[in-house]
């Protein structure tokens, strides 16, 4: 047996309990211990436990390169080879053997002289994870630290990358206005549940070229938190978009091998780079495969172990076959591995067959956005989305949790997610804890992300606010009986008047949300009557006229800005978002806070946006306000209190609205389909705001999907005619329409802008008494895949 190995089953066998202490281990006054010439993530990881100790208790616990006997406990932290010495002939029994596996560790709690909780890493990654496993365990309340009871935890990951991307781009909402403080902070707060690696983005992608929260230049950010990566041992990745026009074109080539040594000369250290083929650079194949070979030997000269992946995503089908016939007929060896991100016209089981084994495949799942995303909340209610946008806080543990498990089987190589601020801040943590262990209880990691971020005496009300947000997203908004429940939840909190708990940036986030969710359920009820109470004045039409009648309807419709529905709760809003500014930069305004867009995080912008048709109707009264004829003025006033109706016979269903659409087929597959490739998505777009409320949402299907809608008991010998609003968000696609099999009409544009079109239904499709709509949009398709989107359609009795 060599001096290693026998060292190391030393340590194993005297790191056993001889007798463990009954009730809280108290560790107020422990030193720590770390091995002088331990490598630099292991006194890392020393350092992290002192200072977030310190930050919650006001204790700062010593830490020592030598054994402390005059100590009253002590807290070692290192791997086998490290701490070794330190316990040889210590501890007087000695069995057991400790976990050898990357990046696993041992806590235990010993009853030496003195008192010893020892956190112990097969390799500095471990003890990194292992301390951040004791901070998660830890009961830290000001001038205390504690343990409940004897600790005992062998633990290894098993996801092999566990990852997360924080760019420092204008694109975002939080990480632009970061420093390199801030940056090592959050790095830190990630590997406590587990992260070891984190993705960037170089200074040249789709981004505006600066944004006014720039603490460091591009370039200077990217060294920095490269390096402190590195001081941690965790991967530091490269999500570098080939962002130029023509790769067919030597000298472009040429041109960007330059550009990208640029990058790698300045950047310490780099694991690996992911370069996607689109979203952006939408790069054919036969381009972008030559082009990261010469690439990959571009990096190789200042990182030479570094990794080359690529992301089929954009693709069309075309493309997606070309670079299938590339990986399968050439197998590059300098490529590393794929990755499977959104925007991957294929599946991940079907990604993972298509791809030759010797490639792993790394998840690039999208865990910060709400809709127009790869894994979009469910039926989201329409005023939801109308509000809160792509990019608000939240946490979806339900949700992710299922969506992890059932993508991970695929994805063998583990993940780095995108976000794009910390409004996902609950889901990187999830993300993490379940990549450590996919069975992980979400509700004890949410009480531990609550224990640890929040504090221990709120982690029950924390963790069920958390699922209580997750709920709040749920179903028909004026049902939700969540909303009312988790604002509650929140207000004890802050009744309470714990200081330190009011400035946490990770309750004000709660917070923030649950007042929002609680703000826009009030106005969504108030708005609604307030529309009917306008609708109303046009039983007066015919007797006192259009333009009183529109004088009428727009008084009642201004109520909503001039007495406005549950002022206190906006004025509530209103100071968190300050509070997040102000506590981590998070950017939920373009006029206050300098956000880059409204789509990007500024939810606050939206928080007054009219949720009935408001804006619609007074597009329209202006329009009709300039028709010379009062009775084309009645007529299409007319048109508008007509709306819905389909006439006698017929039927009408607002796709989009859960409660309105009788006729969509939902299930067309039971398989769990959380991309929405066979089931249709209820999708929204938000823009132009003067749309009608109907034409915002829709029920769409991506790719070659079709959409179906099915009716029943129909007059077989009535003849029928289908209108329909063909709306969303991709114009550059056609529509086409089936009916029981029969074309209704071939590949036509959608009109832009947006109205209705009439079509006869063919008489065969309807003389059984049922019929079946298909609709489906140009094959082939890239990108998203999404195109085949329709908002509103009245089947018609002639």
């Amino acid at each position: 047996m060599n001096n290693g190995v026998l060292r190391a089953y030393v340590l194993a066998l005297t790191l056993m309990t001889l007798s463990l202490a009954e009730g809280p281990i108290d560790l107020t006054a422990a030193t720590i211990l770390v091995a002088e010439d331990a490598p630099t993530p292991e006194r890392k990881a020393a350092d992290m436990l002192a200072d977030e100790i310190e930050k919650r208790t006001y204790v700062r616990l010593p830490i020592v390169y030598e054994w402390p006997s005059d100590a009253a406990s002590v807290i070692a932290v290192g791997t086998n080879k490290h701490l070794y010495p330190f316990f040889r002939g210590r501890l007087d029994r000695q069995m057991g053997q400790l976990p050898t596996t990357p990046e696993s560790y041992a806590i235990k709690l010993v009853n030496a002289d003195p008192p010893t909780v020892v956190a112990l890493g097969a390799d500095s990654r471990g003890a990194l994870f292992g301390v951040g496993r004791l901070l998660r365990e830890l009961r830290m309340t000001r001038g205390s630290v504690t343990l409940p009871d004897a600790i005992n935890i062998t633990s290894s990951p098993k996801v092999a990358l566990r990852g997360h991307q924080v760019g420092y781009r204008p694109k975002v909402n939080t990480y632009d206005a970061w420093t390199p403080q801030m940056y090592e902070q959050y790095i830190r707060d990630m590997v406590v549940f587990g992260t070891n690696a984190i993705e960037l983005i170089p200074p040249r992608s789709d981004d505006a070229p600066d944004s006014p929260h720039f603490t460091l230049t591009q370039i200077d950010m990217l060294a920095r938190v490269s390096q402190i990566a590195a001081d941690y041992g965790i991967a530091f990745w490269l999500w570098y978009p080939a962002m130029d026009k023509d790769y067919g074109d030597s000298a472009t080539v040429e041109k960007a091998i330059a550009e990208w040594a640029g990058v790698f000369e300045k950047i310490p250290h780099i694991d690996a780079l992911l370069v996607p083929g689109g979203d952006p650079g939408h790069t054919e194949p036969k381009h972008l495969i030559p082009l990261l070979e010469k690439q990959t030997e571009n990096l190789h000269k200042f990182h030479p172990n570094a990794q080359m992946w690529v992301s089929p995503q954009g693709f069309t089908k075309e493309w997606m076959d070309q670079w299938l016939g590339i990986m399968n007929n050439e197998q590059p060896k300098w490529l590393t591995g794929v990755v499977f991100a959104p925007q991957n016209r294929l599946g991940p089981q079907e990604f993972r067959a298509a791809i030759p084994k010797q490639y792993p495949i790394r998840h690039y799942p999208d865990i910060t956005h709400s809709y127009s995303c790869q894994y979009p909340v469910q039926d989201w209610d329409i005023a939801l989305k109308l509000t809160h946008d792509r990019e608000q806080i939240n946490p979806r543990p339900v949700a992710y949790a299922e969506i992890f498990r059932w993508s991970n089987p695929y994805n063998d190589a583990g993940f780095i997610t995108y976000s794009e601020g910390v409004n996902d801040d609950a889901n990187k943590m999830l993300w993490s804890a379940l990549g450590w262990d996919p069975d992980a209880d979400i509700h004890q990691v949410m009480r531990e992300y609550a224990r640890y971020f929040i504090g221990p005496q709120y982690e029950e009300t924390i963790e069920k606010a958390l699922f209580g947000l997750e709920q709040n997203w749920v179903g028909p908004l004026q049902e939700n009986k969540s909303i009312p429940e988790t604002l509650a939840l929140v207000q004890s909190i802050e009744q309470a008047g714990d200081p330190h708990v009011l400035l946490n940036w990770r309750f004000q986030q709660i917070a923030y949300r649950a007042y929002f969710d609680a703000y826009v359920q009030q106005r969504d009820n108030y708005e609604f009557h307030l529309e009917q109470e306008a609708m109303g004045a046009f039983d007066l039409l015919k007797r006192v006229g259009s333009n009183a009648t529109m004088d009428a309807a727009q008084k009642v419709l201004d109520r909503a800005a001039t007495e406005r529905a549950a002022p206190e709760l906006r004025e509530r809003i209103s100071n968190l978002a300050e509070a997040l500014y102000q506590s981590i930069r998070m950017q939920t305004s373009v006029p206050r806070f300098m956000a880059i867009d409204i789509g990007r995080g500024a939810s606050f912008d939206f928080v007054d946006r009219p949720l009935n048709n408001k804006l619609w109707l007074e597009s329209r009264f202006k329009q009709i306000r300039e028709m010379p004829d009062e009775p084309d003025r009645v007529k299409a006033l007319e048109e508008i209190e007509n709306w819905t109706d389909p006439g006698p016979g017929g039927f009408y269903d607002d796709l989009g609205d859960v409660r309105n659409q009788p006729h969509l087929v939902r299930e067309v597959t039971k398989y769990f389909d959380p991309e929405n490739r066979i089931n249709p998505l209820l999708g929204y777009y938000p823009r132009p705001f003067d749309r009608r409320v109907s034409w915002f949402d829709d029920a769409e299907t991506r790719f070659e999907a079709p959409l179906y809608m099915r009716y029943e008991n129909l007059d077989a010998n009535a003849e029928y005619k289908v209108r329909a609003v063909y709306a969303g968000d991709k114009w550059d696609t056609q529509m086409k329409l089936v009916a029981d099999g029969i074309l209704v009409h071939d590949l036509i544009d959608k009109p832009n802008p947006i109205a209705p079109l009439e079509f006869d239904i063919p008489k065969d499709a309807t003389q059984d008494g049922a019929l079946t709509l298909e609709w489906t949009q140009t094959p082939g398709r890239g990108s998203s895949g999404r195109g085949c989107q329709v908002a509103e359609v009245w089947l018609i009795k002639k």
